[in-house]
């Protein structure tokens, strides 16, 4: 897939918004695994997406609506909501934006690997990177009902939890790009373990992954 196209269609928007037929959607899964650039919008778009919902979400708990949707037109419903997604665009404008825009201008691509949580046994992908570089990890979590939200927590060779992400439940994406920070990390197998948090905040692990990481010195 050229990336002209992609970008001319605006294909990562439609990735995000589920507006793509299955084909394309492999097509542009395959092109982004390949190019630092569009993995990079696919995941601010990603980060962009579960703010909002955030965000939105809080505006309900704090101004509650009872006269349907139609009722978020008013002003004193608006107005709160339309604020707090200002504050969000302008951090992503001004600041996330920009960062990942900076670490993708590099010409090496970001070493990745794409792993199924839920799918059992010792086996798993192989991933090399460089003393304290980071790498991406396409995660497909399997499509469950009754979660407003996942955790994934990566855990080192010798089982001590190193980093976690919020992930945002959807009813039409099972697959999320993931962005591993740098840091000094040590070759072994390395686990991401997925739970699910209910609306109530009770968590229930609903699957784990292994993969290997060789760090070359």
């Amino acid at each position: 897939m050229d990336h002209d196209a992609v970008v001319r269609k605006k294909m990562t928007e439609k990735y995000l918004l589920d507006e793509l037929d299955p084909s394309t959607r492999d097509e542009f899964e395959e092109h982004f695994f390949d190019c630092a650039e569009c993995a990079v919008d696919v995941q601010a778009g990603s980060t962009f997406v579960e703010g909002a919902r955030s965000v939105l979400s809080e505006a309900r708990t704090v101004v509650p609506v009872k006269h349907g949707w139609l009722a978020w037109l008013r002003p004193i419903y608006a107005a709160p909501a339309l604020a707090l997604l200002l504050v969000i665009v302008g951090y992503q404008n001004l600041v996330t934006y920009p960062a990942l825009r900076q670490a993708s201008s590099h010409a090496r691509v970001l070493p990745w690997a794409s792993v199924n949580v839920g799918t059992w046994g010792s086996g798993g992908p192989v991933i090399t990177t460089r003393p304290g570089e980071g790498f991406l990890l396409f995660v497909r979590i399997p499509p469950e009902s009754g979660y407003s939200h996942y955790t994934a927590d990566l855990y080192d060779p010798a089982g001590r939890l190193e980093w976690s992400l919020t992930i945002p439940a959807s009813s039409t994406q099972d697959q999320w790009p993931i962005q591993v920070p740098p840091a000094n990390r040590v070759s072994g197998s390395y686990s991401l373990v997925v739970r699910g948090i209910t609306p109530g905040g009770q968590s229930k692990e609903t699957g784990r992954a292994t993969f290997d990481l060789q760090v070359q010195k």
